[in-house]
């Protein structure tokens, strides 16, 4: 028993430093210049002779880079979206940022679980037995509602979820067809790259509204069906 507790605590100290060495790194070297919307604007035609030449190595190494910025919690994952457009196009591009950043998301969730959740637990615990019984029964609404609004930070949710009893898998499922429809929208504007100014004009009040109309639309109906049984009963 101690000798596996000692041993996850040494897990712990390896994936901290591997983590603060990754921000350094970004921070030192300045590489958040490369995941600009002006330096991929400038480099697009660059990385599209390089994506016809080797398409494979291309699509692998703009995957790793992606999984490894959203992993990180750095910023960057919008400009990577819209880069995916310009570079791969519509139905490539969305496959490839749609895994790209579930998979870096779930491993955001991945390490906030293994590294805070026994420590909040154990601090918490009370107080999060309602949000554990909540997530239990309708996590995967609560997370699709979630993922699809866009005013909700994407680490952030990545943070909460990892602390939470949500079943690993649910949060990449969920996850994956939560975001698709962000991902459809950054990655169809990529397509017209050198027209974007800023990032700010992409997503309208208007857009953000339908988001959230159909984020929380699933768990309304649920909602509805439940009390509709309820009074049946009765």
């Amino acid at each position: 028993m101690a000798e596996n507790k000692n041993r996850k605590i040494i897990n712990k100290i390896v994936i901290v430093c591997v983590i603060i060495l990754g921000v350094v790194a970004f921070r030192y070297f300045d590489l958040g210049q490369y995941l600009t919307l002006e330096y991929i604007k400038a480099s697009q035609e660059k990385f599209q002779i390089l994506y016809r030449e080797n398409r494979f190595l291309v699509v692998a190494t703009y995957m790793g880079i992606y999984i490894v910025v959203t992993a990180l919690s750095l910023p960057g994952a919008v400009v990577l979206s819209l880069a995916g457009g310009g570079l791969f196009g519509l139905t490539v591009g969305t496959i490839v940022v749609s895994f790209a950043s579930t998979i870096g998301a779930t491993l955001a969730c991945l390490v906030a679980r293994f590294l805070l959740r026994d420590w909040v637990q154990n601090k918490f615990g009370d107080r999060l037995t309602i949000i554990n019984n909540g997530i239990a029964k309708e996590g995967s609404f609560y997370l699709f509602t979630l993922r699809l609004i866009p005013v909700f930070p994407f680490f952030v949710i990545n943070l909460v979820m990892g602390l939470t009893k949500l079943p690993l898998f649910t949060f990449f499922w969920v996850s994956q067809v939560g975001m698709l429809a962000g991902t459809v929208v950054f990655v169809n504007a990529g397509k017209e790259l050198a027209k974007i100014d800023s990032l700010s004009g992409i997503l309208s009040p208007g857009l953000i509204g339908s988001f959230v109309i159909l984020g929380l639309f699933p768990i309304t109906v649920k909602k509805l069906v439940s009390l509709f049984k309820s009074r049946a009963v009765e």
